[in-house]
């Protein structure tokens, strides 16, 4: 009845008509899987592209390509590292010296399936690198997101935040059980905590924030996970090899694309996104879909916004 499903779009497919032409775009994480596509796709529409990537070097190959195979030569490397906050003030304040706006931000990077460790600041690492990085370069980048007019953040979540809450009290996992799962979870709900929390506080300035969900898709994101674990949430089928269902990187990236581009959500902000349009409130199934109410909870949001300012010392 009704035929195959469609094969998901791409970021390609998604930015196809769109002109960027004189607007810069942030991607953090943009030198693989579904933060590379992005780029990619952002570059060929004409954006400024500037990629923040741990390793400035390896980044620069990846940056060639960009500029070869989308002909704009507007994409550049520069070291961020969103496990320290020393490194996101020099990424930051180095744009900032440049005077020039910031039209889009792409929160893209992230890490999975670690084991207990601290950043450089000693947050717990998915915490620190998933939401308080970005939160912090958010943060830096606030006068150059404004002086855009127009600004948005888009920030990549995972239906993951399902699969657990955010402890307020113990975020870095000092007097409970550590599980690197549930600290992935609660790093994918401080991502959609944080799109709520900036718009409500700077709709006024013209910088819109959403959360996106860019659906499964196997990445160097899992790297770090075991096949075991793959087989156990759907990545890989028995005999090692991806699951069909999966989607690519680039159809991943469809779903940041269009959050930064579509022009349905120029008032938009505050909301979660999967599929390329508006998602509503779970209504449970397998995998999950929609997005959990606490996730997108202006109260909840406004405390973790107030802890997450003193922890990385910022107004």
């Amino acid at each position: 009845m009704g035929g195959p499903t469609p094969p998901a779009p791409t970021a390609l497919d998604v930015v196809a008509g769109h002109d960027l032409t004189g607007r810069t775009a942030v991607v953090t994480g943009g030198t693989s899987g579904i933060g590379r596509e992005t780029a990619r796709a952002l570059a060929l529409a004409r954006a400024r592209v500037v990629i923040g990537a741990r390793a400035p070097g390896p980044a620069e190959t990846v940056a060639a390509d960009l500029r070869k195979s989308t002909g704009n030569p507007a994409v550049t490397v520069a070291a961020l590292d969103l496990g320290s906050l020393h490194s996101i003030r020099d990424f930051g304040d180095d744009l900032l010296r440049r005077r020039e706006p910031v039209h889009l931000l792409i929160a893209n990077a992230g890490v999975m399936g670690l084991p207990l460790g601290r950043t450089a600041d000693g947050f717990e690492t998915h915490l620190g690198v998933n939401h308080l990085g970005h939160f912090a370069l958010t943060l830096r980048l606030l006068p150059a997101l404004r002086s855009a007019g127009r600004a948005r953040v888009v920030v990549v979540g995972s239906s993951a935040h399902h699969l657990g809450g955010l402890d307020l009290d113990d975020p870095h996992f000092e007097h409970r059980p550590y599980d690197p799962y549930l600290a992935y979870a609660q790093s994918k709900t401080a991502n959609c905590l944080f799109a709520v929390a900036l718009t409500g506080r700077h709709r006024a300035d013209g910088v819109l924030a959403n959360t996106v969900n860019p659906g499964a898709a196997l990445t160097g994101l899992q790297r770090h996970l075991s096949d075991g674990t793959k087989r156990a949430v759907g990545l890989i089928r028995p005999d090692g090899t991806p699951d069909p269902r999966l989607r690519t990187a680039a159809q991943g990236a469809a779903g940041p694309v269009w959050a930064a581009v579509a022009p349905e959500l120029a008032d938009t902000g505050g909301a979660y996104l999967e599929d390329c349009a508006l998602a509503g409130p779970s209504q449970g199934g397998t995998p999950p879909r929609g997005y959990l109410p606490e996730a997108l909870d202006p109260e909840r949001a406004e405390r973790l916004w107030a802890v997450s300012a003193t922890m990385v010392d910022a107004d």
